[in-house]
């Protein structure tokens, strides 16, 4: 008999996990706390990897869907010093095999792929009991309840699922993101249009930086990093979007006005993200009829890989479940046996990348980097 999937989370992984089970028949619930699709901002854009990211959707069966939401030309680089002067810029000259996507339009193409219904949203997770034979039982805090024979949680940093399987908690990285935006951006603010240019533009000391995308839709989204104490940015009144924006500029006070324009020129207020991570080597014991993926199994400090890994646990795992309907400890042991090496290498990975960038050398590894990639492209065109 197919077996019931409780899918908690209607992120990425969650998403591709679903989609998955769908191509091969087996019915799929993803519970979603969100009210909507559209009940907040999805984030801004991200380069899905080949061996990943675009893998999953390859399995997922939506590779064309990906194609035609490709942000054409975003793939270019500059990286500035302090006064505002270009120590290198990296043109998108089509040969890039990891291009920008926005998140939201990944998100998209997932929900459009899956039957109607297939994602009860309202409902938020308040607890997961087990009920024997690794079966559990679920408790929604708008009172309903659901029981189901493969629970998996795809619910991020929070997971209310994790505790079923591992005592970790998150504990904070010592760095958070500021995210802010302009729009309209080549009609109200041509000179930080131009300063951007078509794809992305970092700014790097150690400890700090601005790391900025332009979008589609005439958007500049910006990514203020900082490398401070938790308890620094509770001093700060993110309701108050002028005072906090002038704070977090302080910041970067002497680097060029064309810099800091992205933060003091921002519309709308800015969101704090403190970034949380679990031990790089975070493993569970086996407990009948649940697993993790995404953050809620593996979350790290940002190194490029979070959604990527996500969608491609969520592929996998939907594989091992397709092929072992008949017995679900042996699909999800297949499962883990995969996603704890992996996830320990990435997370390993993620932290020497953010060493390299922001380090006490910073700017020169991002700068290296892109050096790198621009000498790459010449010896693609020659």
């Amino acid at each position: 008999m197919t077996p019931t999937v409780s899918i908690i989370g209607a992120g990425l992984g969650g998403l591709t996990l679903a989609r998955v089970l769908h191509v091969a028949g087996v019915p799929a619930t993803v519970y979603e706390a969100e009210p909507s699709a559209g009940s907040r901002t999805q984030g801004g854009q991200l380069d899905l990897h080949e061996e990943d990211g675009q893998r999953a959707l390859e399995i997922a069966g939506l590779t064309a869907q990906y194609h035609a939401i490709i942000h054409r030309g975003g793939g270019a680089r500059r990286v500035y010093d302090t006064a505002g002067d270009v120590l290198v810029e990296v043109p998108d000259d089509g040969s890039m095999t990891r291009p920008e996507t926005l998140r939201g339009d990944i998100r998209r193409i997932l929900l459009e792929s899956l039957p109607e219904g297939t994602v009860q949203w309202g409902r938020k997770l308040a607890s997961a009991t087990s009920a024997g034979d690794g079966r559990h039982e679920l408790t929604f805090t708008d009172g309903t309840s659901a029981a189901t024979d493969i629970l998996v949680g795809a619910d991020g940093t929070w997971s209310k699922v994790r505790p079923l399987l591992s005592h970790e908690k998150p504990a904070y990285a010592g760095l958070s993101y500021v995210d802010s935006y302009l729009h309209d951006v080549d009609e109200l603010h041509p000179e930080i249009a131009e300063t951007v240019g078509d794809g992305a533009l970092y700014a790097i000391q150690p400890g700090k930086g601005l790391l900025s995308h332009r979008e589609t839709g005439n958007v500049v989204h910006t990514y203020v990093i900082l490398h401070r104490p938790v308890e620094w940015f509770d001093e700060i009144d993110f309701a108050d979007a002028a005072g906090s924006r002038a704070r977090i500029a302080a910041e970067f006070d002497g680097w060029s006005p064309k810099l800091t324009a992205l933060i003091t020129e921002g519309t709308g207020t800015p969101v704090l993200r403190s970034i949380y991570q679990l031990p790089d080597r975070h493993r569970w014991d086996r407990v009948p009829g649940v697993t993790l993926i995404g953050d809620a199994a593996h979350v790290t400090v940002p190194g490029g890989d979070g959604a990527n890994l996500a969608m491609l646990d969520g592929a996998q795992l939907g594989q091992a479940i397709a092929a072992h309907l008949d017995d679900v400890e042996a699909a999800l042991n297949s499962y883990e046996a995969i996603v704890f090496p992996r996830s320990e290498a990435a997370a390993i990975a993620a932290h020497r990348t953010i060493s390299t960038i922001f380090g006490d050398g910073a700017p020169d590894g991002v700068v290296n980097l892109f050096k790198g990639v621009l000498a790459q492209q010449q010896r693609h065109h020659s």
